[in-house]
């Protein structure tokens, strides 16, 4: 088990003092959390925030890949800007949903819980995100195209590959109208490898558990 690069507890107890929990609770997605979110949501909308922007520079050392052969997964670095989805959870429902977001996203504490001003089709929202901080030892700094290449054709974690993360992500974005040109890149060059090399790697079949079933009221 990999040691926590901070003590995630009191950032949870700081984002439960800010929320306050007197109103309804909303997050926002940027990655996986758009097509796997783990907790129960009674909307849903497309948002955009502005002074971050989504990259595939962070190091998984468990999920995508391992300590020899770490994988990638998104962080929200700042700059630029983001569209995702902000999803919000009822007021009582606000604290089990923060302790399962914790498990999730800080068991080591890498990520930086920031409230973001989210602009969405109905208005703007103040919602929780996870940000990457450029001073994170997870943070990978600027990758050329081969070892975004060598990552996809070999990193494997418990949850999958790196490219099935990548593939699964772009998919849910195009879903939404969503386009991330970035992304979408990075996801032909490893495509055209995988395609010249059969035997390279691939994509490993994913093993999370399934989204829960969408019975509650959501809007987009």
């Amino acid at each position: 088990m990999l040691k926590p690069l901070r003590d995630p507890k009191p950032m949870l107890d700081r984002v439960i003092e800010e929320w306050g929990g007197h109103q309804d609770l909303w997050v926002f997605g940027y990655g996986s959390l758009i097509w796997r979110p783990e907790f129960g949501f009674i909307e849903q909308h497309p948002a955009r925030v502005h002074g971050w922007h989504r990259a595939l520079k962070m190091w998984s050392r468990v999920n995508r890949g391992t300590v020899e052969n770490p994988g990638l997964v998104f962080g929200l670095l700042s700059g630029g800007s983001c569209r995702g989805m902000v999803f919000r959870v009822p007021a009582a429902d606000g604290l089990e949903t923060l302790g399962r977001l914790w498990l999730r996203e800080m068991p080591t504490g890498v990520y930086d819980p920031k409230w973001l001003d989210c602009t969405t089709p109905h208005g703007s929202v103040r919602a929780l995100a996870f940000t990457l901080s450029r001073r994170s030892p997870n943070f990978t700094g600027n990758l050329d195209d081969e070892r975004y290449r060598h990552i996809f054709a070999s990193a494997v974690g418990r949850y999958g590959s790196s490219l099935d993360y990548a593939q699964q992500t772009l998919l849910e974005l195009r879903r939404h109208s969503i386009h991330d040109a970035a992304l979408a890149r990075l996801i032909k060059l490893a495509e055209a490898r995988l395609s010249e090399s059969p035997d390279c790697g691939g994509a490993a079949a994913p093993v999370y558990p399934a989204a829960p079933a969408p019975n509650l009221t959501t809007k987009e």
